[in-house]
């Protein structure tokens, strides 16, 4: 275990972060193209980063909270 887990989860959550914008980024492209897969795929991967990004900053809240362990 990390000597501080809420400072790794807090850099994860940054990093998912960035890759939801990445993919955000991407879709305007694809929507030109009316590439309504490649849109749905995109938007839904971007989805699930937003979830994952606020469940890993809630970790990395609880972690704090119970003193870093």
């Amino acid at each position: 275990m990390p000597d501080n887990p809420s400072a790794t989860l807090a850099v994860i959550a940054d990093h998912l972060e960035r890759y939801q914008e990445q993919l955000g980024d991407l879709v305007p492209g694809y929507q030109h193209d009316e590439d309504a897969d490649m849109v749905t795929a995109l938007v839904e991967a971007e989805r699930a980063l937003r979830t994952a990004t606020r469940l890993v900053r809630r970790a990395s809240r609880t972690a704090d909270q119970a003193g870093g362990r």
